[in-house]
């Protein structure tokens, strides 16, 4: 049998029976990712002497113990690069420090193993803007594994890893596990610590598991969960058993359908694999009623004022003098903050943080940031009141399936748009998955994977997970 290929739950069964050992796990990836990842291009580094080590010694009695997990190249992880995708941080940094998340999978046993690819600086949909390869999805090498996470996705789709962190501001990790066919789990604000991430947009990230099923991102979410004293926004609500009543189904559950989510400008083929996956649930015994969110329309606009403003922030420590590239020097202070910036963001990135500076420079703050924040609660505010009448909310993930590399090229706000179905769940803080919901052909005859979007209130991942579970066992295999 292919250990890589294996979930986490069937891989514990047989690290627990003594049938297999830590180790035949790397190894069997190793092999995986020598076969595939040229191909594939998911993972920017791994220290595979590091692995075998970790897996040496791994304690087989904890939750994880064993089981190698891959993680997003902006999540720290002691003496191991962390470049963010970047040309900044290419050449030499090496995390000082594990982020929460890295230091909890480690004492829940787990063995880290490789850093994935992404957007730089976690600034894109494709993983078409890292600065270090392209990454392709296995399903179709042609087209994008989406992103940013798209590295974290694509490698647990392809079989080079059996399960991995990513991190979401704005979709980054339920598209890419919708155009990739595996399951992306975004955790309510404050569910999940945030220390030891590199910050896009502070108020809006979010780290969370890519997985081959649901079972196990109830896993990985139960080892990463929890209260931070390193991080004041996160939370001290207790962490509940996110196993405990995984398998209810949804009998008896309200799940709300939002009308705009389901006008114009989605594929015809992905509106009804979304609806063929909701009407499996109402069948499986969930009452569907259709809701609104009517400030929907404002998210993308909202997202793109307040995420580059945040970002124009985070990024400016960014400057050739403390850790990462430098160039210039030979002038004065600004000439190197210049010259380092320069050489070190790509297009993308210097994009968003002009984007952001301006929007919070003086005479332009109030119309835009101000407003922006406004139009912030009252979409944080639409879900409150649809959460007071529905357990759970479905919709798509994406307008589309997975498109070609370069198809958007030049063309940056289509590919803004791609979000426009995930941005909302960041804005109001709430927790959101996606689950594979079925296939679709392509124009050259592939198929497909398309997931469906479940959003939860906020805090409220253990009936999510329901939700998804119920919708994973009914869905036609992706």
């Amino acid at each position: 049998m292919s250990l890589a290929a294996s979930s986490i739950t069937r891989l514990r069964q047989l690290l627990v029976s003594g049938e297999i050992s830590p180790l035949d796990i790397v190894e069997d990836l190793e092999a995986a990712i020598t076969a595939r990842d040229a191909d594939v291009g998911a993972f920017l580094s791994r220290d595979l002497a590091a692995a075998r080590e970790a897996a040496a010694q791994a304690d087989l009695s904890l939750p994880l113990g064993g089981i190698p997990i891959a993680l997003k190249d902006n999540i720290n992880a002691l003496g191991e690069p962390c470049t963010c995708a970047s040309r900044f941080l290419e050449n030499g940094y090496l995390s000082p420090y594990d982020a929460t998340v890295t230091r909890k999978l480690r004492e829940a046993g787990a063995v880290i193993f490789g850093r994935t690819n992404m957007d730089e600086f976690a600034m894109g949909s494709a993983t078409e803007n890292s600065a270090l390869r392209v990454t392709r999805n296995p399903r179709d090498l042609s087209r994008v594994p989406g992103g940013s996470s798209g590295g974290s996705a694509a490698a647990v789709a392809a079989h080079t890893a059996i399960a991995a962190l990513g991190s979401d501001t704005g979709g980054s990790i339920r598209q890419p596990a919708s155009h990739c066919g595996v399951v992306g789990l975004k955790p309510s604000y404050g569910r999940v610590s945030r220390f030891g991430l590199v910050a896009f947009a502070s108020s809006l990230d979010q780290i969370g598991p890519l997985t081959r099923s649901v079972d196990d991102a109830a896993v990985l979410l139960q080892a990463i969960a929890g209260h931070d004293p390193a991080d004041s926004t996160s939370l001290r609500t207790p962490v509940p058993d996110y196993l405990a009543e995984i398998d209810r189904g949804v009998s008896g559950m309200k799940l709300g359908l939002p009308r705009e989510y389901f006008g114009d400008g989605i594929d015809p083929a992905v509106r009804a694999t979304v609806m063929a996956a909701v009407d499996r649930l109402q069948a499986a015994g969930a009452e569907i009623v259709e809701i609104s969110l009517p400030h929907t329309e404002h998210a993308v606009a909202t997202y793109y004022i307040l995420a580059p403003a945040e970002a124009s922030s985070n990024l400016s420590r960014f400057d050739g003098i403390r850790y990462g590239v430098r160039h210039g020097g030979s002038g004065d202070l600004l000439d190197l903050y210049r010259d380092s910036r320069e050489a070190g963001f790509g297009p993308e990135v210097k994009r968003r943080i002009l984007l952001g500076t301006y929007v919070l420079s003086s005479g332009y703050y109030d119309a835009y940031y101000t407003r922006a924040q406004k139009v912030r609660t009252l979409i944080r505010r639409d879900f409150e009141q649809a959460f007071a009448g529905v357990d759970a909310i479905l919709s798509p993930v994406a307008p589309g399936a997975a498109r070609k590399i370069g198809e958007n090229a030049g063309n940056p706000l289509q590919e803004y748009l791609s979000d426009i179905f995930t941005l909302s769940a960041n804005l109001a803080g709430i927790c959101a998955i996606s689950v594979p919901a079925g296939e679709i052909e392509s124009d050259t005859g592939t198929r497909l994977p398309v997931g469906l979007q479940i959003l939860g209130p906020h805090l409220g991942e253990a009936s999510l997970l329901r939700v998804a579970k119920a919708a994973e066992a009914t869905s036609t295999p992706a």
